[in-house]
């Protein structure tokens, strides 16, 4: 069973629904994430989504588009963001981390040195955004011959025989994108998502997280109350936007507003 499996059952069995930050690795500088992402863990983070930045995020709005050319800026290469994970998972080897990005990095890369790669580094699994189960094949047997999970996005769109196609590949959980949109867009409408994770659940086995258009805390005990996870993005990213200029406070400014979503996720847990 893999680290996502396992953090999955063992939140299952304890009536916990997973916070899921997403930040984007090396953003603003690479000597932040890492400091970053065990802050986020100590404020209540189940698993973190690692961005890996790319010059053209197209499911990404602005604000995490900003983060990928802040990194880029940088120099922050895959080859660099499984060094951030392999550096964090030196004190933290429970955490699980999926990898979130698109698929030209790892194709430069191959498939089978990144996988092998990544489970050297300690990644759990990946989120490639640009890649559809039709031709996923070669990525999918390489991701699966080194232990790692390869999660999907399922869109509010997504017909029956689409979700049912997805969880044929899918491992580790999905990712339900609750608004029609890119990532920081639009206003969350509880029912409907509500409606539509019923509907994934009844179709595939996997734990359902739900992201995009979770700002705040209320946002994220709504959700709460009706998925597996709750994945918070662009509300952390442009936090760290307007620190830019002073990164060291980042990790404790991150750390204290997902405290506010963990203290309200889990509130909407005992309710």
């Amino acid at each position: 069973m893999s680290r996502i499996a396992t953090r999955f059952a063992s939140l299952k069995g304890r009536g916990r629904t997973a916070l899921i930050p997403f930040v984007t690795a090396g953003d603003p500088q690479p000597a932040t994430t890492v400091p970053l992402m065990h802050a986020m863990v100590a404020a209540g983070a189940d698993l973190i989504e690692l961005g890996v930045p790319f010059s053209d995020p197209m499911a990404d709005g602005p604000v995490i588009q900003r983060a990928s050319e802040r990194a880029l800026a940088q120099g922050v290469s895959l080859h660099d963001v499984l060094g951030i994970v392999r550096a964090f998972r030196a004190d933290d080897p429970d955490t699980p981390v999926v990898l979130m990005g698109y698929l030209n990095p790892i194709e430069v890369m191959g498939y089978e040195p990144f996988a092998a790669a990544a489970q050297a580094a300690g990644v759990d699994g990946a989120l490639v955004v640009d890649v559809p189960p039709e031709e996923g094949h070669d990525l999918v047997a390489a991701l699966r011959g080194h232990g790692l999970d390869l999660v999907y996005l399922l869109a509010p769109t997504s017909t029956d025989a689409r979700i049912r196609r997805i969880g044929e590949v899918a491992s580790g959980f999905v990712y339900y994108v609750s608004v029609k949109g890119v990532t920081g867009s639009a206003s969350l409408d509880t029912d409907a998502v509500a409606a539509r994770v019923d509907t994934i659940k009844s179709l595939i086995p996997l734990p359902v997280g739900v992201g995009f258009g979770i700002k705040d805390a209320d946002t994220a005990a709504r959700v709460a109350a009706v998925a597996d996870a709750v994945i918070v993005g662009s509300a952390l990213v442009s936090r760290i936007e307007e620190l830019g200029t002073t990164p060291e406070l980042i990790p404790g400014v991150i750390g204290d507003f997902l405290a506010t979503l963990r203290v309200a996720i889990d509130a909407a847990d005992a309710g």
